[in-house]
């Protein structure tokens, strides 16, 4: 950098400051700068191992920045669409900060950082609520091998820009602004680390496989001791069937006396008594009217001429009703 240059600049630039209250102290004790850790997916798919902690700071050739609205829970989706337009390119790295109902964010197309993977932008860490960010009054610098960025926003549009180019162009055009100046440090910054949504993506796919596995062999092993148990628990019942073989022995004895006794039937025996009754009034000429059970006991009706009076025979037990009937002969009654 020109020192003419650098000299005016640090006359501009602004210190970290506390003003509160008309309370101005300095930060004194700066914490280290925090690390990005990893996520469950990097423990889930086993790469928590490999995850790289340490990013070195690297400035993008082709970086670019802005800001959509934000709305909660798609804030990743609307950066990326912003970045991917803006670059020209679905293959992007970005970051982004959320504040005051927007998302700030910094892009570059995948392809310029090719040779630096494992790197951040120290620029993100001036992004609204990110910890180099003061205010929106301030230009942000950051300069590296000979390459200097800037972050400010336009006091009248309120539109976040980014400058990148020589740090001997690009400070002087810097140091022309009426602003104040703070050069982020990227040993004290935060890291911000770069999102890729075709990586992310695609470990999520591993995370997911690698849990449908492990959940597939859990599923498995407790079926396994399930069947295990259940072999076990087999080999150890006592077989005690003599009560189970005489309990089967009386039920089809019952059964088969219940059968018996269903086709036991007092048809026939009614039937040759019946006849009995009719070849025995045949002989006298007598018509039989009656014939029913009753609960096991029979009773029997006839018309016989008025000149009987041997009950005897087929018609023993009979007696005979006083009265003629309309015919002319009397009626007998019997019981067995």
């Amino acid at each position: 950098m020109d020192l003419s240059v650098k000299d005016k600049l640090i006359g501009k630039i602004k210190p970290k400051q506390k003003q509160e209250d008309g309370d101005s102290s300095a930060k004194s004790d700066v914490a280290p700068a925090a690390r990005p850790k990893p996520g469950i997916a990097d423990y889930i798919t086993g790469e928590a191992k490999t995850f790289k902690a340490n990013l070195y700071p690297y400035l993008p050739g082709d970086l670019v920045g802005g800001s959509v609205p934000h709305v909660p829970g798609t804030e990743i989706e609307a950066v990326w669409n912003a970045a991917a337009q803006a670059c020209g390119t679905e293959r992007v790295h970005f970051c982004f900060s959320v504040d005051q109902g927007r998302c700030w964010y910094l892009a570059c197309p995948s392809a310029s950082l090719a040779s630096n993977p494992d790197s951040w932008c120290p620029l993100a860490a001036a992004l609204p609520g990110n910890s180099e960010h003061w205010d929106r009054e301030t230009v942000y610098l950051y300069e590296q091998e000979g390459q200097a960025s800037a972050l400010r926003w336009d006091p009248e549009t309120g539109r976040m820009q980014v400058y990148l180019g020589a740090a001997r162009t690009l400070l002087p055009r810097i140091q022309s602004m009426d602003a104040n100046f703070v050069t982020v440090n990227p040993e004290m910054a935060t890291t911000v680390p770069w999102h890729n949504r075709a990586l992310n993506t695609e470990k999520l796919s591993r995370a997911t496989a690698v849990m449908l596995l492990y959940i597939g062999i859990a599923i498995n092993l407790i079926a396994g001791l399930f069947i295990l148990y259940q072999f076990t628990s087999i080999g150890f019942i006592k077989r005690d069937l003599v009560s189970a073989h005489s309990a089967t022995e009386k039920a089809s004895t019952d059964l088969m006396i219940n059968a018996y006794n269903a086709l036991q039937s007092d048809t026939i025996k009614h039937m040759v008594r019946v006849q009995e009754l009719l070849d025995a009034l045949q002989k006298i000429d007598g018509t039989l009217v009656k014939y029913s059970i009753d609960k096991g006991k029979i009773s029997w009706e006839a018309l016989v001429p008025p000149s009987f009076s041997n009950c005897d025979g087929a018609l023993a037990g009979c007696q005979i009703v006083p009265g003629l009937e309309k015919d002319g002969r009397v009626r007998i009654k019997g019981t067995r």
